[in-house]
């Protein structure tokens, strides 16, 4: 079964070339397009994709609060979203993750890059790059707690290992770097990922990536 994606942007021409790209694999079809957070509410309600490839900055409705409705718990389908965002980083993707999207991609990414993040988000995982969150949440510093508040209650249900784990994800790091460099395997860092997202009621990576931040455990611009 291919891969179902809707396109949401607000440009046509983005978005013939967006389509352009994914027709030319076997496992992916586009299945429609739209041009604001609106019409993709009514696409993905009419058409069920696997996948929404959004845009932020749309009229009518911004693509954060499409994000927020089509993955909330009133959601209708499956579908996962994955953010859209310019090079200079847009300053509302870090709402966007955390209103639920899988991740978020730069506009000028190659064409293999789009392809490879439509596989990762509609297998369930998250699109988490390390260089470019370091540099989304570190550029937007000034809106994430400065690490003095006072840590979440949800926080202190973790054990001291997941402690750890947490603060290597909210780095980027994949499941076997944090393996290599806690000396475990890849097996038990998955296992104690699931355990994070569980206790503090996260829905994947991403959205503990931005948690760390936000209750002040990671601080931007911190090694």
């Amino acid at each position: 079964m291919a891969i179902r994606v809707l396109l949401v942007d607000d440009q046509p021409l983005l978005r013939t070339g967006f389509r352009m790209i994914l027709e030319a694999e076997q496992d992916l079809a586009v299945v429609g397009e739209a041009g604001d957070g609106l019409q993709a509410l009514d696409q993905v309600r009419a058409l069920q994709p696997d996948v929404v490839l959004m845009d932020i900055r749309m009229p009518r409705m911004d693509g954060v609060e499409a994000t927020r409705q089509i993955t909330g718990p009133e959601r209708d389908g499956p579908a996962k979203v994955l953010v859209l965002t310019t090079f200079d980083l847009d300053e509302y993707v870090v709402e966007a993750l955390k209103a639920g999207a899988s991740g978020f991609l730069l506009k000028d990414a190659p064409a293999n890059e789009l392809v490879q993040a439509i596989r990762v988000v509609a297998a369930g995982e998250a699109m988490l790059a390390p260089s470019i969150t370091r540099r989304l949440l570190d550029k937007y510093a000034t809106h994430l707690p400065s690490g003095e508040e006072p840590v979440p209650d949800t926080l202190h249900t973790l054990t001291d290992r997941e402690v750890e784990v947490l603060k290597l994800v909210a780095r980027g790091l994949s499941n076997a770097e944090i393996a290599a460099d806690l000396f475990v395997s890849e097996t038990t860092v998955k296992t104690h990922v699931g355990h994070v997202l569980t206790k503090l009621g996260l829905r994947d990576r991403v959205q503990a990536a931005v948690y760390a931040y936000e209750s002040g455990l990671v601080r931007p611009g911190a090694q």
